[in-house]
């Protein structure tokens, strides 16, 4: 009878060295004036679910993150994202004095994760969008984290890109390239190339080849990974941010952050790492068919409260007191002022105590030039 010696241990699930990273920043100007510095659009409920953005997507990750987590936000927004997610240990919560983009924020999580366990494979998923069905969403993520882990070496920086609906000038795109063999991940691809915002008729072309998804900016890979190439093509940014890492966990991490934070580079994690690293052959994607948005003006809180489809005003806000005739759009109120619409189509109004906006989902992209012009003229207490 063969001892139990000789039966071949289990492979490691690489699931268990997955920690979830959430950037949540941006001021998410075309959502104004319900999206504020104060209060950005990750610390509101925008699709009537009763869930702000930033709770839905740490319930979303739950499951597969078993508690492992980091946050990464400004100090100004501590307070309000550890009362959305009390569950959050202090050591798992990274504060930003400024914003530097999403390479310095996602960079220090790679960093910190790093010095806690090297072998650690993360995935960051941004704080202000709205996914549905979460089960299609967390199996890609489970592709995504076997795919990381491909190679028995170095894996792969892993992206999940949107299976796209239209062809939106609005988002980046991943064309894809040839078919991997990962176990665990029957989906995955090779990324042939990250491309920019394109014109409408090659967002067309693109997705008439049905070689093309949207980059939604989600990213799953080995920290190690993640960190060699990111020393490879910001060497600047990459030294400071393993400099914090290394005080991160120890009493300097105050004094060495308050120094070298603010001498940091700012560039998107797109420019840093994701677009040379495809280039050298190391990154993949896994297609999500799940419904995505990320929010980016008030046309799209319109799209995204499908359970109000039959009503031609769709209403946010409690309490909201909407009066309809003959109308249509979307109304957001923060007042418990009556709002009467009567003969109007596709409106957008957006009531604050402060600040009202009106305008049109045609015209709803154009409320950031809005906030540029309040900000150039000093208007910055309603901002």
């Amino acid at each position: 009878m063969p001892s139990d010696s000789t039966v071949p241990a289990a492979a490691p699930n690489p699931l268990e060295r997955f920690v979830a990273v959430i950037p949540a920043g941006g001021v998410g100007t075309r959502l104004w004036p319900l999206s504020r510095a104060a209060a950005p659009k990750f610390l509101h409920d925008l699709t009537g679910s009763g869930s702000t953005l930033i709770r839905a997507t740490y319930d979303r990750l739950k499951p597969l993150a078993q508690g492992r987590f980091l946050v990464v936000t400004g100090r100004a927004h501590e307070a309000a994202v550890c009362r959305q997610i009390p569950e959050l240990a202090a050591e798992d919560l990274v504060l930003e004095s400024e914003p530097k983009d999403s390479g310095a924020a996602i960079g220090l999580a790679a960093a910190i994760l790093y010095r806690r366990d090297p072998e650690t494979i993360m995935g960051s998923f941004a704080a202000d969008q709205v996914i549905s069905p979460d089960s299609v969403f967390q199996a890609a993520v489970l592709e995504a984290v076997h795919t990381a882990a491909s190679g028995g070496g170095r894996g792969k920086i892993v992206t999940i890109g949107i299976e796209p609906t239209h062809p939106s000038t609005g988002f980046g795109y991943i064309r894809e390239g040839s078919a991997l063999e990962v176990e665990g991940a029957p989906s995955a691809r090779s990324v042939a190339e990250f491309v920019e915002k394109p014109s409408l008729e090659v967002a067309e072309k693109y997705l008439a080849s049905g070689e093309y998804l949207w980059n939604a900016g989600m990213f799953v890979a080995p920290v190690a990974l993640m960190l060699e190439h990111l020393a490879a093509n910001q060497p600047e940014l990459h030294a400071g941010l393993m400099e914090i890492a290394d005080a991160w966990d120890t009493p300097e991490r105050d004094e060495v952050t308050a120094r070298v934070w603010p001498t940091l580079p700012k560039i998107a994690i797109d420019y840093a790492v994701a677009e040379p690293a495809a280039a050298a052959g190391d990154v993949a994607v896994v297609p999500g068919a799940f419904r995505w948005d990320d929010v980016g003006d008030f046309a799209a809180i319109g799209r995204l409260n499908s359970a109000r489809e039959d009503e031609a005003v769709t209403v946010i806000g409690e309490g909201a007191r909407v009066f309809a005739d003959s109308a249509s759009g979307v109304v957001v109120s923060d007042t418990k002022r009556v709002i009467a619409l009567i003969g109007i189509e596709d409106v957008v109004i957006v009531d604050t105590p402060d600040a009202l906006l009106v305008t049109t989902k045609e015209h709803a992209q154009k409320v950031k030039g809005a906030v540029d012009a309040l900000k150039a003229s000093g208007d910055t207490d309603v901002l």
